[in-house]
């Protein structure tokens, strides 16, 4: 079990298995940050592929450091009291999120060792980010 209490630092072993609603409402922000910041991270690089590799304007970098800074903001919404457990737990979200970017905007499907790989990727990113913590 060892869910986080809303609001709190430290863990809990007695908690149930279930969460309550202040653990939905901190689970579905967390996940709009990560969603929200894989997105915003991957159009800002894509302004700078853009750019560089693809012989696009100078002007794509505007609108791609704007998204790099909302990118970084929407980081810091995550319920989390360490940047880098964070910024670790974001790393399989940005792989799945940069697979449907393939796909989507790219027009590359991934195959299953893709699909198998990112979904290795975010039961990673559970873990570091809702495992239990002893101390």
């Amino acid at each position: 079990m060892g869910l986080q209490a809303a609001g709190t630092a430290h863990w809990t072993t007695a908690r149930a298995i279930a969460p309550g609603p202040a653990e939905c409402q901190t689970s579905g922000m967390t996940a709009f940050a990560y969603i929200g910041a894989a997105l915003a991270e991957i159009a800002g690089c894509f302004g700078f592929w853009a750019w560089l590799r693809l012989g696009r304007s100078v002007f794509w970098l505007a609108p791609a450091i704007a998204s790099l800074c909302l990118f970084a903001y929407l980081l810091t919404l995550v319920e989390s009291e360490q940047a880098g457990r964070a910024f670790a737990a974001y790393g399989g979200v940005y792989i799945v999120a940069s697979l449907a970017w393939l796909w989507l905007v790219e027009g590359a499907r991934p195959d299953r060792w893709d699909v198998a790989g990112g979904a290795i990727c975010l039961v990673g990113a559970a873990v570091i980010l809702w495992g239990p913590r002893t101390s």
